[in-house]
């Protein structure tokens, strides 16, 4: 399980007060006491998605699932900062990705560690 502290979500609503949409998955990330895997599942059911594995499974495949673009270059400096405001409206622009989920998924990058996360993509460069 993923939990993040009020104090991070608390610094997630500062950088993304502009965000109504990531706005409303941090305020399910609070109602679940900060589990990450909780909301997101919760949020994937509300946009019609059938996850089909244990919380914490899914969220982790879902993000591995986007590791490439995660993982981008341009964007890694931010994250590595944890400044999801760029990556945010990146994959926004990406019709498949879904946008719900935008806030859950950054949220559990970092909390993996941008580098730990990036790494196996790292490895074949």
């Amino acid at each position: 399980m993923t939990k993040i502290t009020s104090k991070e979500i608390a610094q997630f609503r500062s950088q993304l007060a502009d965000d109504l949409q990531a706005m409303e998955a941090l305020d399910l990330i609070e109602d679940c006491d900060g589990d990450l895997e909780d909301a997101a599942m919760t949020l994937a059911i509300k946009a019609g998605q059938e996850p089909g594995r244990t919380n914490s499974e899914w969220l982790d495949a879902l993000a591995k699932k986007w590791r490439a673009v995660l993982c981008e270059q341009e964007y890694r400096e931010d994250l590595l900062n944890d400044s999801v405001a760029g990556m945010m409206s990146h994959l926004k622009s990406i019709p498949e990705f879904p946008n719900i989920l935008v806030t859950p998924v950054l949220i559990y990058v970092l909390k993996q560690g941008v580098n730990n996360f990036c790494e196996p993509l790292d490895s074949l460069k």
